[in-house]
């Protein structure tokens, strides 16, 4: 989603851009919407059920006790005149039929890693691939968590060359505002590149 308007003053015309942050369940992504959203995050977060034990894998995750159902909504501004909106998406399998919902018109997404559980992230990796939505990989570096650089999470990955791996912390709004920067850089790249190629 790219959509313009122009600013309170009546001025410069302000862009803002649909961007996903997605990964596995508890990996972190309510926290990083919450950390670098500048108006309060729409949630829909219900509290972890035991009808759901049998369907959520909590390994990893033991002291999870909520868990996003629809998706996350936060904003954030980048510098004048331009915002993302930020779309949280579920972490289990059973809503994922909304992701297809979510990414219509996002410019980019984030997929949100934990290496202890990296094999977690692997669908939403194939998703955005598969529909040729840019995204970075966002390591989020838990606390006791051995720490691996970003070419060792790009080999367990098997990303595709040039598709960025950053590492994060999703509770600091800095890190996080970072990573975004680094969505935006790279997906305006592939889609300019996209572009050229298609007129080309």
């Amino acid at each position: 989603m790219v959509s313009e308007h122009s600013d309170a003053s009546g001025g410069d015309t302000a862009l803002a851009l649909k961007i996903l942050v997605a990964g596995g369940f508890g990996v972190g992504k309510t926290t990083l919407v919450g950390a670098v959203s500048e108006i309060r995050p729409l949630r829909t977060e219900e509290l972890l059920s035991e009808a759901g034990q049998s369907v959520d894998d909590t390994g990893g995750v033991d002291h999870k006790t909520t868990t996003t159902v629809a998706m996350d909504f936060g904003r954030i501004t980048i510098r004048s005149g331009l915002s993302l909106y930020l779309f949280g998406t579920p972490g289990q399998d059973r809503f994922w039929f909304l992701w297809d919902e979510l990414s219509q018109g996002a410019l980019g997404a984030v997929v949100l890693a934990d290496t202890r559980r990296l094999e977690d992230c692997f669908p939403a990796v194939d998703y955005f691939e598969h529909r040729r939505i840019p995204f970075v990989v966002a390591v989020n570096c838990f606390p006791g968590a051995r720490q691996h650089g970003a070419p060792d999470v790009s080999r367990a990955l098997d990303l595709d060359r040039g598709t960025p791996v950053v590492l994060c912390d999703a509770r600091d709004r800095d890190s996080g505002k970072e990573v975004l920067i680094r969505l935006v850089e790279y997906a305006g790249r592939m889609h300019t590149a996209r572009l050229l190629d298609s007129v080309g």
